[in-house]
């Protein structure tokens, strides 16, 4: 492994091997004129970088890993790396101040939660003509969608992963008593279908086969794009292509599911307690969860303890909250993101620096070893590794594990390809004026969130008794601005 590495390093300036069609690195003559070319910056100097992430802190082996990937970069694009592994529970307190005040750094994670109003700010660098000019083969890589994804008033302010940047939603079975139930189980495929099913396993083993916790059942509004308001009440729906501004909750389709939830809640179907228990357990007989098929195989029978199987609810969507669900940005105060481009270009089509990060050091948290095949896979000797892998870039040329004959990434990349993609795609509402109306309509829905969304209120009267309030504190003047926004929005691009 050690002459496979060496190799690696000598060959700085062979093409490198990409994913999906990309071409060879940008050059002298294709980069900006300004960004430093080859391996080392114009002064002759290593640039470091500094990288913000979120995970379980920082690996007890950095020091180590650091100094070998550093000798990669460096022979690469002239790099050495400096990650900083904030946890979980510190990030978004953390990240606030980094980005409030200006603190050094090249890279951070962004997600949907903050993307634009740290944009609003002027946190992140417009990377607009950086990322076509210094490192066109991470500009090809990415889909045009998720460009627009990322982009405000026509600029890209950040680099999407490439992982399951659309959202499909899917009903997730204890296989054996699904089966048991109801051998066709599988064609089940809408919210109102499930009911005899969970009914019979609900009578026959004496359980509550759909247990919800207090944020409830929100894919019931899967169908409508919110507008990165965070207020599921007001939205477009993903289909309408004249993308008209509507009450979520009023229309029929998701009051239809609303009710289903509450007949369910009578029935016992669904837990006494739906409304104010913190945490669903770990196992339960039917869930709703985001994913892949084969997320039944690697993540939900695992947690479950028992044999799991997923069945599609509804279509797959692509829009700018699901592309901002992870996105690497570039401080506006970066003295080099020409570099921190070359970077992420590494990250998201060169294996080597993609294993680094998502696995850890080589020899200590993996190895490489061959598969049957030929194939080149990752034995995990351990799992301590703390960076967490959605945060950094593409999953799509992650080296497979030794434990899988099977490509679960292959499934992702076929939902992406197929999603429905919301008309408002780059669309950015713009709340400022109406932010005391939003605040108000946002307080509101949070007492009503967690009864509606788990039964436990009877949509025909409750919804009705949101609306009136939402509408008292300014909700049809925020569907009145948006629908402007979104009419000059779609006129403006066609």
């Amino acid at each position: 492994m050690k002459k496979r590495i060496l190799a690696l390093l000598l060959s700085a300036l062979m093409l490198m091997v990409l994913v999906a069609g990309c071409g060879e690195e940008p050059t002298a003559e294709s980069a900006d004129p300004g960004a430093t070319t080859g391996g080392e910056s114009t002064d002759g100097e290593i640039v470091e970088l500094t990288w913000y992430m979120v995970g379980n802190g920082m690996p007890d082996n950095y020091d180590a890993w650091k100094a070998n990937l550093d000798a990669y970069l460096e022979e690469k694009i002239g790099v050495h790396l400096n990650v900083n592994v904030v946890g979980w529970g510190d990030w978004d307190p953390r990240r606030s101040t980094i980005v409030s005040t200006n603190e050094p750094y090249d890279i951070i994670f962004t997600n949907l939660g903050t993307f634009s109003s740290d944009v609003k700010i002027g946190a992140f660098a417009d990377i607009t003509d950086l990322v076509q000019s210094v490192t066109p083969d991470l500009y090809s890589l990415v889909d045009e969608d998720y460009w627009r994804a990322v982009s405000i008033d026509g600029k890209i302010y950040g680099v999407p992963t490439l992982k399951d940047v659309s959202v499909t939603q899917y009903f997730v079975w204890d296989k054996a008593l699904a089966e048991k139930y109801d051998p066709n189980y599988e064609s089940l495929n809408t919210l109102e279908s499930l009911t005899d099913l969970l009914t019979a396993i609900k009578d026959g083993e004496n359980v509550t086969p759909f247990i919800l916790h207090r944020d409830g059942l929100s894919a019931v509004t899967m169908d409508y794009d919110a507008m990165g308001t965070g207020l599921p009440p007001i939205g477009v729906n993903y289909n309408d292509e004249t993308a008209t501004v509507v009450s979520v909750f009023e229309q029929e389709d998701v009051m239809s599911m609303l009710t289903t939830l509450h007949e369910w809640y009578e029935a016992g179907i669904i837990n006494a307690d739906a409304a104010t228990l913190a945490e669903a357990p770990q196992y339960r007989t039917c869930y709703v969860a985001q994913g892949w098929p084969y997320a039944a195989v690697t993540t939900w029978a695992p947690n479950m303890g028992v044999d799991a199987t997923a069945v599609q609810w509804g279509n797959t969507y692509l829009s700018n909250d699901t592309v901002q669900g992870s996105v690497s940005c570039i401080s506006a105060s970066s003295a080099h993101p020409d570099k921190a481009l070359q970077l992420l270009e590494l990250v998201n089509t060169d294996s080597y620096v993609r294993d680094a990060l998502y696995y850890g050091l080589e020899g200590e948290n993996f190895e490489y070893v061959e598969a049957e095949d030929g194939t080149q896979r990752v034995h995990k000797l351990n799992n301590d590794w703390p960076m967490a892998g959605y945060t950094q870039g593409s999953f799509f040329n992650v080296t497979m594990l030794d434990d899988t004959d099977y490509n679960q990434y292959d499934e992702v990349a076929a939902l992406n390809e197929a999603a429905v993609v919301s008309p408002l795609l780059g669309f950015v509402f713009d709340t400022s004026s109406l932010s005391n109306e939003l605040s108000s309509c946002m307080e509101i829905w949070q007492r009503y969130k967690s009864e509606l969304l788990t039964g436990t209120m009877d949509p025909a009267t409750g919804v009705p008794q949101m609306m009136e309030e939402l509408r008292a504190a300014g909700f049809d003047e925020l569907m009145t601005e948006a629908q402007v926004q979104i009419d000059a929005f779609m006129a403006s691009n066609g």
